[in-house]
């Protein structure tokens, strides 16, 4: 398939029925490895939420809240029966306990080392900001578990265009080095959908990979 046919099988998947069907706290309480996953990590209150309901065009398939590090467990969202989204625990927030934050990291360990069905990990970088140093220990984290992940800049229409540009360059240049990171980085705004076709384009290819290889 060409760019445009991917774009299109993108924006088709992402048009078709999307809902909520599972939510786990513990590594034992996964629904069944049956469907092509792509989960969606970030540190709170960089747009998970926000991504995940402009991605869909939902308005409140994500639950959206004011009170960051509430998602407290893995969600599972099935999309047009081809594909799951899996909203993973916020994390980097001081308030949350940090009996609470290891639990989700040993959940977040296992869930990336064991899930067979896992296509890409999608890590969301504020693009206002940049790499802060918790993100860093979640890139460590997905090297070391040998899981693929593609950083997916948001918040696109809060900055100007030369600084997004050095981001994307500043971004691209940090993850050279890191040998789980896909080389393409997108900066995407859920305010004005800028960047959303080309990563449902993105998914639709990876569905489409492993399709063939099986």
């Amino acid at each position: 398939m060409s760019d445009p046919d991917f774009l299109e099988s993108g924006r088709r998947l992402f048009a078709g029925p999307c809902e909520f069907i599972w939510g786990a706290s513990k590594i034992d309480g996964l629904p069944p490895a049956s469907l092509p996953e792509i989960a969606v990590a970030g540190r709170s209150n960089v747009g998970k939420s926000s991504l995940i309901n402009a991605l869909t065009g939902r308005k409140t398939l994500a639950r959206m809240s004011r009170t960051p590090g509430r998602t407290q467990e893995l969600n599972f969202f099935e999309l047009n029966g081809q594909l799951r989204l899996v909203d993973m625990p916020g994390w980097g927030y001081a308030a949350v306990g940090k009996e609470k934050v290891a639990s989700w990291t040993e959940l977040l360990r296992a869930y990336l080392r064991g899930r067979s069905v896992l296509l890409r990990v999608l890590v969301l970088i504020d693009g206002r900001h940049g790499l802060k140093p918790v993100d860093i220990e979640m890139l460590d984290l997905l090297d070391k578990s040998a899981a693929s992940y593609e950083i997916v800049l948001t918040k696109k229409d809060e900055i100007k265009g030369s600084a997004a540009e050095q981001r994307l360059t500043d971004m691209r240049a940090a993850l050279a080095k890191r040998p789980a990171a896909y080389p393409e980085v997108l900066f995407t705004s859920a305010h004005t959908s800028e960047g959303l076709p080309e990563l449902r384009a993105s998914i639709a290819r990876l569905i489409a990979e492993r399709q063939t290889s099986h």
